[in-house]
């Protein structure tokens, strides 16, 4: 076969390997609508269980962790979780949040990887909400927000 027929061939496949439903791209502003309402609703879960359920555990991993006062990192560390996953939910300053996200969750893997025995949470979970918090900093809030796009 011929170069210039292979060429050819190739670019009448790649001109033919369209997006299999362009309507659906249309509604590209809902993706990141949703994560930033699931994530905004995970974030306030953690917080709430860092303040409540887990606090015993939490403090424990902090103090093995060499992060004093303990009982003062931890309340401020749930209510920045609290405070961030209401932002996200409203899409109010979406991208700070989000780069707030990106360093918690660093600091969570850091924390899990660190008192595994103690929390026993999966890590996949936190890569999973640091994917989707780098995410949002990267595409901003989507649809619904408070945010006003520049």
């Amino acid at each position: 076969m011929s170069r210039s027929r292979q060429a050819s061939l190739c670019s009448c496949y790649y001109r033919q390997m369209l997006n299999p439903f362009p309507d659906l791209l249309t509604y590209s502003m809902l993706g990141p609508f949703i994560l930033r309402l699931v994530v905004g609703f995970i974030f306030l879960d953690l917080g709430m269980l860092k303040l409540r359920e887990e606090k015993g555990r939490w403090l424990a991993s902090f103090e093995a962790l060499g992060l004093r006062p303990a009982d003062l990192l931890l309340p401020l560390y749930a209510l920045l979780q609290i405070g961030g996953g209401l932002l996200f939910l409203l899409g109010l300053w979406t991208q700070v949040a989000a780069l707030a996200f990106v360093i918690f969750t660093g600091a969570e893997l850091y924390i899990e990887w660190g008192a595994r025995e103690i929390l026993k949470r999966d890590l996949v979970f936190y890569l999973l909400i640091f994917a989707v918090s780098l995410s949002l900093l990267l595409t901003g809030a989507g649809a619904y927000a408070l945010d006003i796009p520049l």
